[in-house]
């Protein structure tokens, strides 16, 4: 067992998180991650409707008599999601915590806090983290420059950034971005983290709902084998490499605008991706943890495992280093 302040406050076994992840944080893989003692997030918007979600809750309670989290990101849009329907689903559903990230979640926490519920705050930068904790966020997630999806504008990695935010942030501190094992695990806590949030390692676990040729993907892949988007527009995002990340980068880089890559871009061609294993047909987002994944367990198999290493890599490695430092 690894006992830390976010496993007590947030009642959970293990200090690991599986974030929530846009077509990926369905009950198939949330259900798994509960039961093995971590704390899982559905993805809301995953779900076409509040009305849909509400089912997906409902699902997950069957799976599993362990408790877990939603994901609300919010996210600018012409026409936005009815955030305000998606937020009461949630309250109605008796969920007990909640993942934000995008955008501020001001004007959701009264609703939140008004039902007990504990939010975590994903940031991607302290002074985003210290503005959540301002509004009475339970913990922050800290997403280093090495993750999957949105890492913000700064480029920051996750050594400084983790050791940075613990130095000024009160609240517990859960470190995201790069991590996929037990050294990962242990070097976030030696950084003054409380937990890890591991969004790629988990989308390659047998019950992940993606097609196994992208699970393959990633077990054959590199650090070097993501790129970044839409650095030109100020919204950069961590996807794989293939012909479509390609292209839209060099539309961006010649000048071009959102409107010239929209088709490209469409979050239906990523889902098809999932779904398909047509690893060419849109854009779909991994990490650079993915050089660290060399297998596609289950997601008890992983769980457990990283924690077994970990105390592994605390004892029988760093605790004879403190040793030989006192003869």
């Amino acid at each position: 067992m690894i006992e830390t302040r976010f496993t007590r406050e947030f009642n959970v076994q293990h200090p690991i998180v599986q974030g929530g992840m846009q077509w990926v944080g369905r009950a198939e893989l949330v259900a798994p991650v509960a039961d093995a003692g971590a704390l899982g997030f559905l993805t809301a918007l995953t779900q076409p409707t509040p009305e849909a979600l509400v089912k997906e809750i409902a699902r997950c309670r069957e799976m599993t008599d362990r408790e877990f989290g939603v994901n609300l990101t919010i996210l600018p849009a012409i026409t936005p999601p009815p955030y305000a329907e998606y937020r009461a689903a949630i309250i109605e559903s008796g969920i007990r915590t909640v993942e934000t990230a995008g955008f501020s979640p001001a004007d959701h926490m009264p609703a939140f806090k008004a039902a007990g519920i504990k939010v975590i705050h994903k940031c991607t930068s302290v002074r985003h983290a210290l503005k959540a904790e301002s509004l009475g966020v339970d913990a922050v997630s800290i997403d280093g420059f090495e993750c999957a999806g949105h890492p913000g504008e700064d480029d920051v990695p996750g050594l400084i950034l983790i050791a940075a935010a613990a130095s000024r942030i009160s609240v517990p501190i859960i470190a995201s971005g790069g991590i996929a094992d037990a050294r990962g695990l242990v070097a976030a806590l030696a950084l003054g983290a409380d937990a890890v949030n591991m969004g790629t390692r988990f989308m390659c676990t047998v019950e992940a709902p993606v097609h196994e040729k992208v699970k393959q993907r990633i077990v054959d892949s590199t650090e070097l084998d993501t790129t970044l988007i839409f650095r030109t527009l100020r919204n950069t995002s961590r996807v794989a490499v293939n012909t479509i990340s390609n292209e839209v980068v060099e539309i961006l880089r010649a000048g071009g605008e959102f409107a010239d890559v929209r088709d490209l871009v469409a979050g239906v061609r990523g889902r098809e991706v999932y779904e398909t294993g047509d690893l060419e047909r849109g854009l779909w987002t991994v990490g650079q943890s993915q050089a660290l994944i060399e297998d596609i367990p289950t997601v008890a198999e992983l769980v457990h495992r990283m924690v077994a290493e970990a105390q592994e890599i605390i004892t029988a490695r760093l605790t004879p280093f403190v040793t030989a430092t006192t003869r």
